[in-house]
């Protein structure tokens, strides 16, 4: 196994992009799963930052709130249903194209059994 060079790089995420992704996970019609991969996140982070959110350990003015970058990528109900459309047709469109590859294969097969028995019955 290598050795790590660099130190693990871990990431800080500002308390108001936690609060968010929070309620966001709570609403009745959201599950957290989705909430955590719309987010990128791991679903074991979100249910801690849950966890912290129920004890009170989450602070409006602590220094990591200005990130407005994070802050946008929280996405709509809308756009979460729309990802979940996109991943669903990107799935059924892997499937199509898999069968289409073993169509072709077949038909390679049955061209070269048809060229090879052709071979063979043509002996001077």
């Amino acid at each position: 196994m290598p050795r790590y060079t660099q130190p693990k790089k871990t990431w800080f995420y500002p308390v108001n992009f936690k609060i968010k992704a929070v309620e966001l996970s709570l609403r009745n019609d959201m599950l957290s799963k989705d909430v955590a991969q719309a987010l990128d996140i791991h679903p074991l982070m979100l249910s801690r930052w849950r966890k912290e959110y129920r004890e009170g350990k989450f602070k409006k003015n602590q220094h990591y709130q200005s990130n407005s970058e994070l802050m946008s990528k929280i996405p709509t109900k809308k756009e979460l249903n729309k990802i979940k459309q996109l991943q669903k047709e990107n799935d059924r469109l892997k499937m199509e194209n898999d069968l289409l590859k073993k169509w072709q294969r077949y038909l390679a097969e049955v061209h070269q059994s048809d060229l090879d028995s052709s071979k063979n019955t043509k002996k001077p």
